[in-house]
């Protein structure tokens, strides 16, 4: 993965927690676009690409609640990424799930999520 291999958690903790959700939620989205079954390799390496993102996001946060439900939810992009086969309603369920953990991320479920 060399997407965002570079990125450190200073420069990541710039970024409002709400900024950090939306750009996990864009490598989501990408997903979305990877859920045929022969999309498995690149989607396989977007899921590395949230679950790196959401790694810095708990790296940098100091609320521990909210840490202690992403690191949850990563366990939901985990389970994603070493399923063999594509599960598009637990994509959908996982992708709608991380937008409602922040207001301005909940307020694009209307225009990612149809």
């Amino acid at each position: 993965m060399t997407q965002h291999a570079s990125l450190t958690p200073e420069r990541w903790a710039r970024f409002t927690l709400d900024q950090q959700v939306l750009m996990i939620a864009n490598e989501m989205q990408r997903a979305t676009a990877l859920l045929a079954p022969t999309d498995g390799a690149a989607r396989q390496r977007t899921y590395e690409r949230v679950l790196r993102l959401v790694d810095l996001t708990v790296t940098v946060q100091t609320k521990r609640t909210f840490r202690r439900e992403l690191l949850r939810w990563r366990d939901l992009i985990a389970a994603l990424y070493v399923e063999p086969d594509t599960d598009p309603d637990g994509h959908r369920a996982a992708f709608r799930c991380l937008l409602r953990f922040r207001p301005e991320a909940s307020r694009q479920i209307p225009h990612l999520m149809g």
